[in-house]
């Protein structure tokens, strides 16, 4: 009779778990087991980054079917590699705002991680202002930057000013749910997603195709979808930080802006934009050598692969933003070892995790590239990409998971510095010497991409061992 308990004894505590991670209920982080907290968080954090993969692909779904389809994916694969200077102001504040908001939860002082949040709010919607303006009167010029030919510029050029106009609404998305992660409240920040994907499923083919009085914008409508979409999961984060039912308590006084807090949180924020700033402009240059000795079969290719591939390596990300509020949230309450521990632990998790996904890219690559278009040469270009990007997932996850604990720890300039020498002064010109001087094409520049990530991982678990994280305040 115990043979028969015992297995469900286990189902029981895991769908209770399960049941709890998707509640929300508060929970002290740094009390419980450490693979019970890693499932708490890491369950809504996976869910939330897999919904953020979602926008891309359904954006790419949708205009993969217009006529010149060529052309609104390379507009969409371009726009997002533009957006990923915004992604990186967005990340870098969202990553302050979770490790000075966890190091408070676990110091038990939520006025004090509220506070934290909101001036880092400020912050975002300060310099937004001045991105969205610039984007406005831009677009154009920017696809023509990224290596678009004249027709696609002409093509894509609506898309990307409201993209940029909204940018302001991308970075309070990630704000926010970063403010919420570093809280323990993985769970808001997984349900704002979901509103926002939600309708923007919704939107996308109405705004594409037209419904009604509703004309049929096409690629531009994407665009509008996506942006209502995001603002309305902007909307639910906000109703959320002030109905004070979660383990922040937030007052308008605490949007008045105080200097001495928003230095301390530049100090934090200042080297994570510049560490997702070094890698981003990284995957521009990328893009733009491949749309050059590519075209736009070539580029549309490589970014519905991109696409697809960050569809699976976002949860991947949630696990190690689960890993990030770990450290701090320990880091906080004094306890060192059992912050390095849940490290270690979330790597086994994403290990399986991503060993899994590199089996279906190597094996159904094309299928998944048939999804997303009709084109031949782009499903073939996409397909290859796949393949050789699948090879270095694994380590590519590990290498995640220490940077992400590097920065909920607040030492963001350790994984800055690693970016540099790996994305700059290695990845970079290896693709460019393949691409160009070996005459490899997009070829060359997939092969870069995972042999640069080996070479982060490697320098980065050195860098966790020598334990510096360990010893920063924030």
């Amino acid at each position: 009779m115990s043979q028969t308990i015992t297995p469900r004894g286990k189902a029981y505590s895991f769908f209770s778990v399960l049941k709890q991670s998707l509640k929300g209920e508060h929970v002290d982080l740094t009390a419980i087991s450490i693979k019970r907290a890693i499932v708490l968080l890491a369950i809504p954090m996976m869910l939330e980054m897999a919904m953020e993969s979602v926008f891309a692909l359904v954006d790419l779904y949708f205009v993969g079917h217009l006529e010149n389809s060529s052309h609104a994916i390379q507009t969409v694969g371009l726009t997002e590699s533009v957006l990923t200077v915004i992604y990186s102001l967005a990340i870098g504040l969202s990553m302050a705002a979770t490790a000075v908001v966890a190091r408070r939860i676990g110091e038990k002082n939520p006025e004090a991680a509220s506070k934290a949040g909101m001036q880092t709010i400020v912050i975002a919607v300060i310099v937004n202002i001045i991105i969205s303006i610039f984007g406005l009167l831009h677009a154009r010029d920017l696809l023509l930057l990224m290596g678009a030919s004249t027709e696609t510029a002409d093509h894509g050029t609506p898309f990307v000013r409201i993209m940029m106009g909204g940018s302001v609404i991308i970075v309070l998305l990630f704000l926010i749910n970063g403010i919420f992660r570093g809280a323990g409240n993985a769970a808001i920040a997984m349900r704002s997603l979901w509103i926002a994907n939600i309708a923007n499923i919704i939107l996308c083919p109405i705004f594409i195709r037209g419904l009604g009085p509703i004309p049929a914008f096409g690629l531009t409508g994407a665009a509008i979808a996506t942006t209502i979409g995001r603002g309305l999961g902007v909307s639910y984060q906000v109703y959320n930080l002030f109905n004070n039912k979660n383990a922040l308590i937030v007052r308008l006084s605490y949007f008045i802006p105080d200097w001495k807090q928003i230095k301390a949180i530049i100090k934090v924020a200042a080297p994570g934009i510049l560490q997702f700033v070094i890698a981003s402009c990284s995957w521009i240059f990328l893009a733009q050598l491949v749309a050059t000795t590519g075209g736009d079969q070539g580029s549309a290719g490589y970014q519905t692969s991109l696409r697809l591939m960050m569809f699976f390596l976002l949860p991947a990300w949630g696990l190690s933003n689960a890993a990030a509020t770990l450290v701090g949230q320990n880091l906080g309450a004094g306890r060192v070892d059992r912050a390095e521990q849940s490290v270690y632990q979330t790597i086994k998790y994403t290990v399986v995790f991503l060993g899994v996904v590199s089996i279906l890219f190597l094996t159904c690559g094309h299928l998944f590239a048939s999804f997303f278009t009709d084109d031949d040469g782009v499903k073939k270009v996409a397909t290859r990409s796949l393949q050789i990007l699948s090879g270095g997932f694994i380590i590519f996850g590990m290498g995640m998971i220490f940077t992400s604990a590097f920065n909920g720890a607040g030492d963001t300039w350790t994984p800055t510095k690693i970016n540099f020498f790996t994305f700059w002064l290695f990845q970079i010109p290896l693709a460019y010497l393949l691409a160009k001087y070996f005459e490899m094409g997009p070829t060359g520049v997939f092969i870069s991409i995972p042999v640069a990530e080996i070479g982060l991982t490697i320098a980065a678990y050195i860098l966790f061992k020598k334990g510096k994280w360990k010893k920063t305040l924030v």
